[in-house]
């Protein structure tokens, strides 16, 4: 690995760690993390490997990514701010999710460039891998699905709160741009359950 790699999924991580303590939701901070991936994709993503059971492993990777990421965007609250503008405070839930996802793919790639190539091979020989690339497709492909379930939920969410304020709509029309500051308004606990922290 190279030290590309380790910055890459530590940027992803330090994303949504930083959202722990909120955050209010902007074109930019939904674009930023799909930026990192289609950046690592251009150096991982070598076509889509079709051969044996390269395409279920793909698929399952991308089943993941997506499964994960949306859950990280639910477990995230999403209210007005004291301005009325989407505001996004990550729980520990999402945040655990996101980090495992990150997490488990910078684990692979290190067990797999340190001693374990040969159970990898063995593991794929086993169950029709036939390609190297298709283990670093499926994962960069999940790591995109995982960012793009996120970045959706939270950009629909945030199109809820932007909907029910009306008055922001109008002020946003007539003036073009609002501030950029802002507190929360921490009310109720939307859709989390207990598990979720606020901080």
């Amino acid at each position: 690995m190279s030290i590309t790699d380790y910055l890459i999924s530590a940027g992803l991580i330090l994303l949504v760690v930083r959202q722990l303590r909120g955050r209010r939701i902007t074109t930019f901070n939904l674009l930023l993390p799909l930026g990192i991936v289609v950046y690592a994709s251009q150096s991982y993503l070598h076509g889509l490997p079709t051969g044996g059971n390269d395409l279920a492993l793909v698929g399952g990777g991308i089943a993941l990514g997506a499964l994960l990421g949306t859950l990280c965007g639910l477990f995230t609250s999403v209210r007005p701010d004291a301005e009325g503008r989407p505001f996004a405070k990550a729980g520990w839930v999402a945040g655990g999710l996101w980090i495992v996802g990150v997490g488990s793919r910078l684990a692979f790639e290190l067990y797999a460039t340190h001693g374990g190539g040969a159970s990898i091979a063995h593991f794929s020989a086993s169950h029709g891998i036939t390609s190297v690339d298709a283990w670093g497709t499926a994962l960069i492909l999940m790591a995109f699905a995982e960012v793009l379930g996120r970045t959706a939920v939270l950009a629909w969410r945030a199109y809820t709160v932007r909907r029910d304020n009306p008055a922001l709509v109008e002020a946003e029309i007539g003036s073009g741009s609002g501030p950029r500051s802002g507190r929360p308004q921490m009310v109720g606990s939307g859709i989390m359950g207990a598990g979720e922290r606020a901080f």
